[in-house]
């Protein structure tokens, strides 16, 4: 085999490598890769878009890739991510699924199946929408923690239903810290129990200046 002949086919061998990530430069949006013995210079990966909208999921150290060399050369690669490998699994390897799983282990999976979008949390996570407006259009909501409507330092925030409200375990109302009132009723209250002033029941307080027998007394003061 001639040199030209070994150099040639050793560009062709060159054009697609596999590789594992040796170094990331995040800044610089840039990896070196492990190519058998050698180790590439610094090369873009490739991302799904850079244009009008950009995404940004940068490799990992370890992962998996292909080494894509225009004419067999590595100074002039691009890094294509990413392949499975013993370090690096499948969080699924159901057909119905579009799921990622995180380094901290929170999942965020589509099951096309079910029909059925779940985001599985890390301890400590939290899910932040903002601004603008979400709407919820199914058919039950179910909240299993604690549901904290926050007040703004400028506009206080309120919480409206515009339907009936079932409060099946009690409720507590406190009034703010500017004072006045802990609650306001529009309308008739109704207590199938009783109610209460203090210590004092609208239903079993007595009344002064009325004499027994059939007659009624006046409206509780």
């Amino acid at each position: 085999m001639t040199a030209d002949t070994s150099e040639l086919l050793r560009l062709i061998l060159n054009l697609i490598r596999f590789g594992t990530i040796a170094d990331i430069d995040h800044d610089a949006r840039r990896v070196r890769v492990q190519v058998g013995k050698n180790t590439t210079t610094w090369r873009p990966w490739i991302t799904l878009r850079a244009g009008d909208a950009q995404t940004w999921f940068p490799p990992s150290l370890g992962e998996q890739v292909i080494v894509l060399s225009p004419e067999g050369d590595f100074a002039n690669a691009a890094i294509l991510p990413a392949i499975y490998s013993d370090k690096y699994q499948s969080p699924s390897t159901n057909p119905a699924h579009h799921t990622t799983r995180y380094k901290d282990g929170t999942v965020v999976q589509y099951d096309s199946t079910a029909h059925t979008l779940t985001a599985t949390l890390s301890d400590g996570t939290s899910v932040t929408l903002a601004p603008g407006k979400v709407t919820s259009n199914a058919e039950d909501t179910e909240c299993t923690g604690n549901l904290l409507v926050q007040k703004n330092l400028v506009v206080g925030q309120n919480l409206t239903v515009n339907g009936m409200s079932a409060l099946n375990a009690g409720m507590n109302v406190q009034a703010g810290k500017e004072g006045g009132p802990a609650a306001m009723i529009q309308g008739i209250l109704r207590a199938t129990v009783d109610v209460f002033a203090g210590t004092v029941s609208l239903v079993k307080h007595p009344h002064g200046g009325v004499k027994k027998g059939d007659d009624d007394s006046g409206g509780p003061k």
